[in-house]
């Protein structure tokens, strides 16, 4: 067996034979085990709460707690530890019952060669040794399947995310707007759309560049996010166009939560906001609610998408309803 192996493993010698005891010491020692001895299950047990041992060498006739009753108390307490029960070979009923407790294996006194002892032991060691190697390989193997999972997640996250903003992609959107009309048709829920659109993004960029026209998209991004609830969803729709999807939501309530970005947005200190027309970043948004301005989903973003230009035609950093379209 691997040396390594054999030196890390603590072995207990409980026997209240002296001259037992220093026979076994040294036989294990030689081989490179590292041993300590005490005389009774006491204190194997106070040496158990302070010490990890690998093997246990126990006689079944201790002064106090026998033997048999110390087995069990490792067993429960510290069962990785394997048990050599001692027992005289007019006793093997208590061989048998130590088996069926735990016990790793038993020896007979009086002993007749050393080698068996060692050969008892050397098969306990092993034990541990595979054992301890099965620990480390099921590690490995939980390691490797958590940093495949994690690798999943990541590639699932890169299919469904914008890489600019984090928010939801188009194509994201797109599917859960569709499962999301479908959910409302059959459960007669409504739900509302909020279309946004980045007043004079272009000039925003024309002056400060396109790398500070990304971390305005990136911040905003962040202000609209804080502005919904956990339920809604927001995506970045292409360019600097961001839309939402407010579930099981009432249109004067869209209105409510489309004026709330609208102003959050207005108010915030983005950098280089100075240079924008008003002196300050602002939104044009549109509304539109499931059934009333459609029960599909390209006809509720387009009604969306209407009301998002008549919000420009209007003069811009302002909400407006599709529903003044249907009149």
């Amino acid at each position: 067996m691997n040396r390594e192996v054999i030196d890390s493993i603590q072995v207990l010698i409980v026997d209240d034979d002296a001259s037992l005891q220093t026979v076994l010491s040294s036989v294990l020692k030689d081989e490179g085990y590292q041993t300590t001895a005490v005389s009774s299950g006491e204190e194997a047990r106070e040496l158990f709460c302070r010490n990890s041992f690998g093997i246990a060498i126990i006689d079944v006739w201790l002064p106090g707690m026998n033997g048999l009753d110390l087995l069990r108390e490792v067993k429960q307490e510290w069962p990785d530890t394997e048990v050599i029960i001692i027992t005289s070979s007019a006793s093997l009923e208590s061989a048998v019952e130590a088996l069926r407790s735990g016990a790793y294996d038993y020896l007979a006194k009086p002993f007749d060669d050393l080698a068996v002892i060692l050969a008892v032991v050397g098969r306990a060691a092993e034990k541990i040794r595979l054992s301890r190697e099965n620990i480390l390989l099921i590690n490995d193997l939980q390691r490797s399947k958590d940093e495949l999972e994690e690798k999943n997640r990541r590639l699932r996250d890169l299919a469904i995310r914008d890489g600019l903003t984090g928010l939801h992609n188009h194509r994201y959107f797109q599917e859960a707007l569709a499962m999301e009309v479908d959910r409302a048709s059959r459960h007669g829920h409504g739900f509302c759309l909020i279309f946004i659109d980045v007043d004079y993004f272009k000039k925003y960029n024309d002056i400060h560049g396109h790398l500070e026209g990304d971390y305005l998209l990136r911040a905003l991004a962040a202000v609209i996010r804080d502005c919904i609830r956990k339920t809604d969803l927001v995506a970045r729709y292409g360019g600097e166009e961001f839309i939402i999807l407010l579930p099981e939501t009432a249109r004067k309530d869209a209105l409510r939560s489309a004026e709330k970005i609208r102003l959050h947005v207005e108010e915030f200190p983005f950098h280089g906001r100075e240079t924008q027309p008003s002196g300050k970043i602002t939104l044009s948004i549109g509304i539109s609610c499931f059934p009333d301005d459609g029960t599909e989903a390209q006809a509720l973003i387009k009604k969306a998408d209407v009301a998002l230009y008549r919000a420009k035609e209007q003069g811009r950093n302002r909400v407006v309803d599709a529903v003044p379209e249907q009149q």
